[in-house]
């Protein structure tokens, strides 16, 4: 049985998501599997990328399918004018599957509403980064061994970090204490908190990262995104607000990770990267097993 569309991580339950979890564990074993002989995924990034269509383009063909699509649009008919629809459903005629990144929030939802295959949301704007969530949610189960009473330390960009978004929101699922750590001007939106207060959980901002480094088990570094900016000041003014390095982390708890969505810019030191805490290249390499294992789910694919 085919699944739904991934857009938004509200679109799977906590069961659902589970499941995914459980099936990429059995991809993290044997990546290799032969389940999409004849599958053409469409992979449309409309905005630059390395790890998110590097991973699927490899979790494609290690599953034994093919890959269509583009790595910039200035390649394709939109340089023409051509509307997103029509890409849309021109790309619908040739694939089975839509991997879509857009810089436009509410793009991927109208692909899904456009398109009769299944679509997965790469990232639409600062709006939402699903398959980047479920990722996360592997690597933080496979660092704490639960993804429940956890302190989830979110640092950086949480206004326009479409990461933060949808992992912030996915983990008011499991009994999560958030701490969030950001200049005032790049405070998590009141639509994602609200989230938070609806599931009754405890939250506290801070300003300052040491504050909350020993209270946590997970910190989740951002980069300040220069691209989300309509102001050039406004970014230089916040742009190097937080830098973790080793000296930091002396207080911190010992089996406390440090997670990244990547890429980096400066906030995080590469002093850090030969520490037990860091774990931001294995996360990576988790979006290819998770990826796979989305796929599988939404294709209906036995495992």
């Amino acid at each position: 049985m085919k699944r739904k569309s991934l857009v938004s991580i509200n679109d799977y339950s906590k069961d659902e998501i589970l499941e995914i979890l459980e099936i990429a564990k059995k991809f993290e074993e044997q990546p290799n599997r032969n389940l999409l002989d004849g599958v053409v995924v469409g992979v449309l990034f409309f905005e630059p990328s390395t790890r998110t269509r590097l991973s699927f383009e490899a979790a494609i063909q290690r599953m034994g399918g093919r890959v269509i699509g583009f790595s910039e649009a200035g390649s394709t008919s939109v340089k023409k004018g051509e509307s997103l629809k029509d890409t849309i459903q021109t790309v619908n005629q040739y694939a089975d599957l839509i991997v879509m990144r857009h810089p436009v929030e509410g793009s991927a939802r109208y692909a899904s509403e456009v398109a009769s295959i299944p679509v997965i949301n790469a990232g639409d704007g600062a709006n939402q980064h699903p398959t980047q969530c479920l990722l996360d949610l592997y690597t933080i189960q496979q660092t704490q061994n639960t993804l429940d009473d956890l302190n989830m330390t979110f640092v950086g960009d949480l206004k326009y970090g479409r990461t933060v978004h949808s992992l912030s929101i996915a983990m008011t699922m499991f009994k999560t204490t958030f701490h969030l750590v950001s200049p005032f001007e790049l405070k998590l939106p009141s639509a994602v908190k609200m989230h938070i207060k609806d599931a009754n959980l405890p939250y506290h901002q801070y300003t300052k990262l040491d504050e909350a480094i020993p209270l946590s088990d997970i910190i989740y570094m951002t980069r300040i995104q220069s691209e989300r900016f309509s102001d050039p000041m406004e970014y230089e003014r916040v742009k190097n607000s937080y830098v973790l390095n080793r000296e930091l982390l002396q207080n911190s708890k010992p089996s406390m990770k440090v997670l990244h969505p990547l890429p980096r810019v400066n906030e995080i030191s590469t002093d850090l990267d030969d520490s037990p805490q860091a774990y931001y290249f294995k996360q990576a390499q988790n979006g290819m097993f998770v990826r796979e294992a989305l796929i599988a789910y939404m294709l209906g694919l036995k495992v």
